[in-house]
């Protein structure tokens, strides 16, 4: 008998790479390779504890300092991700420190 095949009803974020965020982080002893979807990054905002945005109001001029929230932060992804979806491919950020660490944020 003929079976049709099943078509998944939706497409697992984790597995899209058109749409992903890679985060890769090398050092001596670990290794992370970490596909983020640009749709969950306003959700990985909201899970940022609030004490780090209290650490980096600390370290920014006053008239500055009001703007760094969680809130302001999400609108900022938000308006953001048309523009991260459009640039597939850049390297937004590239360290390598002398002693072999290495960090990438590749969109």
């Amino acid at each position: 008998m003929w079976r049709r095949r099943m078509e998944p009803r939706y497409e697992s974020l984790w597995t899209n790479k058109r749409e992903a965020m890679n985060v890769k982080v090398r050092t001596k002893d670990f290794r992370l390779f970490l596909p983020v979807p640009v749709s969950l990054a306003g959700w990985a905002v909201r899970w940022i504890p609030e004490r780090v945005f209290e650490k980096m109001r600390e370290n920014t001029p006053e008239p500055y300092c009001a703007l760094i929230t969680k809130e302001s932060v999400c609108m900022l992804l938000r308006e953001c991700v048309g523009v991260l979806r459009e640039n597939k491919g850049l390297e937004m950020v590239h360290v390598e420190a002398q002693d072999g660490t290495f960090v990438s944020v590749k969109l």
